[in-house]
């Protein structure tokens, strides 16, 4: 009986279609009450959501059979976490989707600020042709203060420095190492920053801390001409204070992209030209919207198939300063634990998790968590979380521990698992890409791991190649890929075949009578 998925708001139709491939069974149902709701959701095994639909205490304790509940987009204030917690339900959202978006925004705000973009096109539609009085400012050569250099910020950090700008920041919760990557000089105090600013770009959550934290105080100490931008969240910025300073000329213009009331119909800054107010555009591009579905259904996947969650914001959570750097890790760890696991005859003792390195430089526990949730998959053990895997280790007779090395076989990050006497290594080459096995063994090899493969060790000859290949294709195998390593000091080869299914018991016993093997194995992920 396959897993089901409610939807009840509305995502890119490449998320149902990626849930549907995966042979889920998927319902969107739009407009629910929160009654129909209740009255649905008990036959579903996971539920996705956007602002509108509130998963409250109630719509949860019916959910007898949730197991994942997926917010697409950022916040999760619209879900009870603590009942979710509570069931056992997984709840993740997608907090990067979006980010190439709003960051682009902002510098399309700070384009149209610096060249008075926006008045010249008012002008132009009204018939008039007034270069002089649209003279602008070039960004090159200025200085931009980011308010906030999380994963927005950073962006929008990279982006300014192509323009050629001075990059300063204010965030007390951002490492000298995060900012000297990111070629940003962090200040100590907002205070210090503030009048250095040609433009300042706020990237920051709403908190009691951050409401009003820029008022007439701040404003009275930036430049005479100075940019202000706002794509992350209302209330930073003293709105009827802002005013006043365009008013008397210290703050030559503002592009804003979000307001504490929306609909905005009604702000003080809607008299002033200078003044570019977008109807919070900033995550809303086709791009964002296919991303934030895909994600979200890979989450909610990954989620019902026992996986770690690298968003999930109860149960298993990632830190999000982190995500980044070891996302694409998170499932090369598992990969990696659940071949180890097909290798051995039994649950290793040690279990070691050697990172090199740019992923030596993050807290590895979401990868020490993937690692043994992979060794494990063939065993009935319940999810393992970054919270439990200790424990879960322990339960198991395991000793796990880390290291950081500085050998990475010349790619800028790579992972080394360890069980007992057996080890491979994986990388992932770019954000995004496939994962890699480039150890097996200690056979160096440089492969993409498929669902099945045939792992085959024997003292090396010429022509026993064709000759394994001559009895898999005689058993009707397709080989997709493959790929060899050899010990020449102890006469030793091994071959990595990837196959389209599992390879008859038959075929390797006759590839064992026809060459010298010395060991074989039947991998599945």
């Amino acid at each position: 009986m396959s897993l089901k998925v409610l939807v009840t708001d509305k995502i890119a139709e490449c998320g149902i279609d990626y849930l549907r491939e995966k042979a889920l069974e998927v319902d969107v149902r739009l407009n629910l009450s929160t009654q129909e709701l209740i009255e649905l959701v008990p036959r579903y095994d996971a539920l996705i959501v956007r602002s509108r639909t509130k998963v409250t205490r109630e719509v949860i304790e019916a959910g007898v059979n949730l197991k994942v509940i997926g917010r697409a987009g950022l916040s999760t204030d619209d879900i009870d976490i603590e009942a979710a917690s509570e069931h056992g339900i997984i709840v993740c959202n997608v907090p990067e989707s979006n980010i190439t978006s709003v960051a682009e925004m902002a510098m399309c705000l700070m384009l149209m600020c610096a060249r008075k973009a926006g008045q010249a096109y008012v002008g132009m539609q009204n018939g008039q042709w007034n270069r002089e009085q649209y003279t602008g400012i070039e960004l090159f050569g200025k200085t931009l203060l980011i308010v906030g250099l999380g994963r927005y910020g950073g962006k929008v950090a990279s982006r300014a420095r192509a323009f050629g700008m001075n990059v300063i920041a204010y965030d007390p919760y951002c490492s000298t190492d995060r900012a000297t990557q990111l070629g940003v000089k962090l200040c100590s105090t907002l205070h210090e920053g503030i009048p250095q600013a040609d433009v300042i770009s706020l990237h920051l959550p709403k908190t009691a801390e951050t409401t009003g934290m820029i008022g007439p105080n701040e404003f009275a100490l930036m430049k005479t001409g100075v940019i202000l931008l706002n794509v992350s969240y209302a209330g930073t910025y003293n709105v009827k204070s802002m005013a006043d300073f365009i008013a008397a000329g210290k703050i030559a213009s503002v592009g804003i992209d979000v307001y504490d009331d929306e609909p905005c119909t009604d702000s003080a800054l809607l008299e002033f030209p200078q003044a570019v107010l977008m109807p919070h555009l900033g995550p809303e591009t086709e791009d964002a919207h296919n991303e934030c579905s895909i994600q979200i259904a890979k989450y909610v996947y990954d989620g019902l198939s026992g996986r770690l969650v690298p968003t999930a914001v109860n149960l298993s959570q990632v830190p999000a300063e982190i995500v980044d750097a070891i996302g694409p890790y998170i499932h090369a760890c598992e990969a990696a634990g659940t071949v180890l696991g097909q290798l051995l005859p039994s649950i290793p003792r040690q279990l070691c998790l050697n990172t090199a390195g740019d992923l030596a430089k993050n807290d590895t526990t979401s990868l020490m968590a993937a690692t043994l949730k992979g060794l494990l998959s063939s065993k009935e053990v319940e999810s393992i979380t970054t919270t439990n895997y200790e424990v879960m280790a322990r339960c198991h007779g395991i000793s796990m521990h880390s290291t950081t090395s500085i050998t990475r076989l010349g790619y800028s990050s790579l992972v080394d698992v360890s069980a007992d006497d057996a080890s491979i290594s994986m990388v992932v080459p770019e954000h995004g890409s496939a994962m890699r096995l480039v150890s097996f063994l200690g056979y160096d090899i440089d492969i993409v791991p498929t669902r099945n493969s045939l792992v085959l060790e024997y003292v090396d000859a010429p022509g026993r190649i064709g000759v394994i290949g001559t009895v898999l294709g005689n058993a009707g195998v397709n080989i997709t890929t493959m790929q060899i390593g050899t010990k020449p000091a102890e006469k030793l080869a091994l071959v990595y075949l990837n196959v389209d299914d599992q390879v008859p018991a038959e075929a390797v016993e006759e590839i064992a009578q026809k060459i010298e093997l010395t060991r074989s194995w039947q991998i599945s992920l």
